[in-house]
């Protein structure tokens, strides 16, 4: 057995699995171990979010870190090597791990007759060519170690980094290195791209400050803070252009960044926005409204709060108004329905998987109950409970999001009377239950004070017809305002 077949059997890789269905990337939140720290078969290594949900991952063997591939808050592809193990530490000194090729790394001195580029990071470097290019001549007022690394990166070649004369400072920035103007590519690790490419920030721009010139994080975020005189600004060539006498300067772009938040679109709020879009120019959107007298309901709630057969389990108007939409679709069974597009049929569903639109720090999430609609009021009440206590702690299972038929979303927590809600991909319909206020109110004929709530159920028109819909939502308003109905309905 060779040193190197020895070695790779000794460090064994952890890729980033697909945690969710046909989910294609990760990002790392947390890590709960460290180089050096012994793991073990099951053992939680670190945290990650996908676009459903945040998820732990063990590790599926024993031995040493050697290794983290990624650091905290950097988006993973699927099967990519995020951590590597030494499972026989006790072998002593060995062979490096095998790890994936270098984020940055000079290239490899080329044969003779190799005539295509080697790229200098990797996945970022330009495809082989046999094409020879012409050299270029050394930039105007530059040293000629400089024309010749630029000769050698556009060659292939590696160069020993020329020494550069001291470049203008511009409100208290450096203009950027002769190699950025002259067409060079900086040099950056793939997390330190995205960062840039996240803050609107051009790396040409940046002055390098790691070894062998390569941008830091450190540097980018330097580039976003400094200011820049107002009055001059750096041009291409690295010069300072001086602003045209009685003419005001344009605000400089990083002091307008400096005033400026850019929050990364990933994980549960990139899908969510994919979700509603595909959903809104998918499914015709049809939202019809219903202003109810509540104050039975609330009256209600109060007494199953006192019933000793709810202790303990969470009772509120959402209960009810749950419990109230799964009547109404036990008797109007064709709204709980999904589209075929492909086979181009109306599947009715057999089953209610009532989903709970919930706010979360990660964003807007959409976990079901499952068979809902065979739950009796003190499993239901279970149920709804449990699935917002683990969508606030960010728990939330794949499986727990998939699967729902019809949903409801409870925008009166907000103070909101209603709105026009957007179904949940692949869902028939979505239930906005309002605020609950009180409000004037013809009752038995007079006037009064009364609990009203305004209730906004939005359907696929490919799915429920006007009249449908309207018997679903004026079902749900009837046994809200007179909740015996649960019983002679239900």
């Amino acid at each position: 057995m060779t040193a190197s077949t020895a070695n790779d059997q000794r460090f064994r890789e952890f890729k980033m699995p697909d945690v969710g269905e046909g989910l294609t990337e990760a990002e790392i939140l947390k890590w709960y171990v460290a180089v050096g720290d012994t793991v073990s078969d099951g053992q939680v290594v670190c945290e990650v979010e996908t676009a459903k949900a945040a998820v732990e991952l063990p590790i599926p063997f024993d031995g040493v870190v050697h290794e983290l591939r990624f650091g905290e808050g950097t988006t993973v592809d699927v099967g990519t090597a995020i951590i590597s193990v030494d499972t026989n530490p006790g072998a002593g000194p060995a062979g490096a791990a095998p790890a994936a090729a270098p984020e940055a790394a000079p290239a490899a001195e080329p044969e003779p007759e190799t005539t295509g580029r080697q790229a200098v990071l990797v996945g970022y470097g330009a495809a082989p060519s046999s094409t020879k290019r012409r050299a270029r001549k050394s930039p105007q007022g530059a040293p000629s170690s400089v024309a010749a690394a630029v000769q050698a990166e556009l060659n292939g070649h590696t160069a020993p980094e020329p020494v550069l004369p001291a470049q203008p400072v511009v409100g208290g920035l450096a203009v950027a290195a002769v190699s950025h103007a002259s067409g060079g590519r900086p040099l950056a690790k793939p997390p330190v791209r995205k960062l840039a490419k996240d803050l609107g920030v051009d790396l040409a721009t940046v002055v390098p400050t790691g070894a062998d010139g390569v941008v830091t994080r450190e540097d980018v975020h330097a580039a976003v803070a400094a200011p820049v005189a107002p009055s001059q600004a750096p041009t291409t060539s690295g010069a300072v252009a001086e602003a045209a006498p009685g003419v005001e300067p344009a605000p400089a772009a990083s002091a307008l960044a400096a005033r400026e938040t850019r929050i990364p679109v990933k994980g549960v709020r990139k899908a969510t926005a994919q979700a509603m879009v595909a959903s809104a120019f998918t499914a015709p959107h049809v939202t019809e409204f219903v202003t109810v007298d509540v104050t039975r309901t609330m009256k209600l709630v109060q007494k199953l709060k006192a019933d000793p057969d709810m202790a303990g389990l969470r009772v509120n108007p959402l209960l009810l108004v749950a419990k109230a939409l799964l009547v109404a679709i036990k008797r109007n069974p064709d709204v709980n329905a999904a589209w075929d597009e492909e086979n181009q049929e109306i599947v009715r569903k057999g089953y209610v998987n009532l989903g709970i639109a919930a706010a979360t720090p990660r964003g807007l999430i959409v976990p079901n109950i499952k068979d809902a609609g065979v739950k009796t009021l003190p499993e239901l009440s279970a149920a709804l409970g449990e699935l917002i206590a683990t969508a606030r702690d960010g728990r939330t299972s794949p499986a727990d999001m998939s699967g729902g038929t019809v949903t409801i979303t409870n925008v009166g927590v907000f103070g909101i009377d209603t709105g026009t809600p957007i179904l949940n991909p692949g869902e028939s319909a979505i239930l906005a239950f309002g605020a609950v206020k009180l409000q004037p109110w013809v009752h038995k004929g007079k006037v009064k004070p009364r609990q009203v709530t305004t209730l906004a159920l939005s359907f696929d028109h490919r799915l429920v017809d006007g009249e449908l819909g309207s018997k679903v939502l004026a079902d749900v308003a009837a046994v809200l305002e007179n909740p015996q109905r649960l019983i002679t309905w239900g």
